[in-house]
């Protein structure tokens, strides 16, 4: 690309964010532009955050007779991307919080109950309070479950308390992280930060709090008394060959010690003492604040549906769909969308952006009796936060190959303020566009 493409291409997307155009300025997958297929089929959807509502709105538009039915107790809808922001100081708690109401289209018929059982063979979903619901095609998009209470010692109700944050619990938990997170930042001392072995969501925030916490520590003068230990759980810091060895040349740039091969078990929390399962037995360390990843795992009622991976992943959970067309491998009625599929990338909100055009046009083209060559390339994003103001925006898929949606404008590996200016005003109305069905 010439020298005047690459300042007019730049002069083009800042010129959309200046303007308010920001969710405009990102890559979008695009609504559908098929014609309406006609259809009596019962499609019922297990779960109304990003990918269930998405799909909702999506499907309502391109079936003309088909009954949707979508089943999720929860009343508000919560911005996760919004959490690390909340925990930073940078968002109030109500930033990420919005109705589920306000998403669903109308027409789609909202079950306000969790789903109790599944039985893929009769096709009947039941729900908590005892009613069946038939289904032709079933969606299952109930993201995932945070398991507090597989680290022993440790629950959801210590989140703001002797030095423990926890980002990823919610709107709340991650205000009282920032809480703590601020006041330790005042004092300086020993902050420990890890993720468990499990697969989980946004893997990149481990990474992005170590950092945003060290930012903290610099500003207020107390870095030159504080230590920064990351506890990686494996012997990489990110899946991504070339973005872990990024990462960790920032880490030793700015002095954490990382260590690998550290899973915590245990936590201490009127001692601030973490138990870790390494490769040499269990090891201590303490600490003055540290923000408690969980693993994590489908909700009980994915895992105990017959539905879930039995040689992978075991014991997590995952739908077992094939990666690309995301439809379940022995029942081809069933798909999956977001946290919950069992697929080897993609537990962000970019991945389910790009996963439920997917599902919706496998879906609506086994409908119609048709196929379709729409598959999912494993697409993820991670708008990796480095300090306050500048960020990498990384993007890569299942070949863990990098994969750029402003090449020769956004450098993915460069510490950028303009990668932070997503992350920071453009991801918010890209995430709720895609909510509504039209990204």
């Amino acid at each position: 690309m010439s020298a005047d493409k690459i300042m007019a291409s730049r002069r083009a997307f800042l010129g959309a964010m200046a303007t308010g155009g920001a969710a405009a300025a990102l890559p979008m997958a695009g609504p559908a532009e098929a014609q309406q297929v006609s259809t009596n089929a019962s499609i019922v959807i297990l779960g109304a955050g990003a990918a269930g509502a998405a799909l909702a709105n999506r499907l309502s538009e391109r079936l003309d007779g088909a009954t949707i039915t979508i089943i999720d107790p929860r009343q508000e809808h919560f911005y996760q991307p919004g959490y690390t922001l909340i925990a930073a100081g940078l968002k109030p708690a109500s930033y990420s919080v919005s109705t589920t109401a306000e998403w669903l289209p109308s027409g789609v018929r909202w079950i306000a109950e969790g789903a109790a059982n599944i039985d893929p063979e009769t096709q009947v979903v039941t729900t908590d309070g005892g009613e069946t619901v038939d289904y032709d095609y079933l969606i299952l998009a109930t993201g995932l479950e945070l398991h507090y209470e597989g680290i022993a010692g440790m629950s959801r109700d210590l989140i703001g308390q002797n030095g423990i944050g926890s980002v990823y619990a919610g709107p709340e938990e991650a205000a009282a992280t920032w809480r703590e997170m601020d006041r330790f930042t005042e004092t300086g001392g020993r902050a420990l930060f890890t993720r468990p072995a499990t697969e989980m969501k946004c893997a990149g925030a481990p990474l992005k709090y170590t950092f945003l916490t060290d930012h903290y520590l610099r500003e207020k003068g107390t870095r030159g008394r504080s230590e920064v230990i990351y506890a990686a759980h494996s012997s990489s810091l990110f899946s991504v060959p070339i973005v872990h060895e990024k990462v960790r040349m920032l880490y030793d740039d700015r002095g954490f010690d990382t260590v690998y091969n550290h899973v915590m078990t245990a936590i201490d929390p009127g001692a601030k003492v973490a138990t870790f399962d390494t490769p040499d037995g269990p090891v201590e360390i303490d600490f003055d604040f540290t923000n408690v990843i969980p693993p994590m795992r489908a909700p009980a009622v994915i895992r105990e549906s017959g539905l879930a991976w039995e040689d992978r992943w075991v014991g997590q959970g995952w739908a077992e769909v094939d990666p690309y067309s995301l439809r379940h491998r022995r029942y081809p009625n069933v798909f999956a969308a977001g946290d919950v599929a069992g697929v080897p990338k993609g537990k962000t909100a970019a991945s389910a952006k790009w996963q439920v055009p997917v599902v919706e046009d496998q879906l609506v083209a086994q409908i119609a009796g048709d196929t379709t060559d729409h598959t999912y390339n494993g697409y993820t994003s991670c708008p990796l936060i480095t300090r306050v103001g500048r960020a990498m925006l990384v993007e890569f898929d299942y070949n863990n190959t990098l994969t750029p949606s402003f090449p020769g404008i956004i450098a993915p590996l460069e510490e950028l303020w303009v990668s932070w200016l997503i992350k920071e005003v453009a991801l918010k109305p890209t995430y709720y566009a895609m909510v509504r069905g039209r990204a």
